[in-house]
């Protein structure tokens, strides 16, 4: 599966949608994404994560940038990662465990829960 990431609005969020690897190759064209909607002045982001199937370091670091450019703009960073996702749940979702940084983000199962207003604990 080719990197791709595609946007759309749900209410007052923007959410990208990732799918792929999400590697040092990968990563700043998500990191451009991210600018992007910032730039244009939306400030309340959810990056659907659901569909990726490899998370590096630096895709972690693209996902730590994102949340402190949104805090920068007093927006809000929410992610998708199902608890089963790919063959054998969300690859994102372990690597963030793994590293210690998953209690960083608001994660949701699924686009619909990403909208409303209470994230679920960490």
């Amino acid at each position: 599966m080719a990197f791709k990431v595609t946007g759309g609005e749900e209410g007052e969020w923007s959410v990208l949608q990732v799918a792929g690897e999400l590697d040092l190759v990968t990563s700043p064209a998500l990191r451009q994404r991210v600018h992007e909607v910032v730039a244009q002045g939306r400030h309340h982001l959810v990056l659907d994560l659901s569909e990726v199937f490899f998370c590096d370091s630096s895709g972690v670091g693209v996902l730590i940038a994102a949340r402190r450019l949104i805090r920068s703009c007093q927006g809000r960073l929410r992610l998708i990662l199902p608890a089963r996702g790919g063959l054998d749940g969300s690859h994102v979702n372990r690597v963030l465990n793994a590293l210690g940084v998953r209690r960083l983000f608001d994660v949701y199962p699924d686009l619909a829960a990403a909208v409303l207003e209470e994230p679920l604990s960490a």
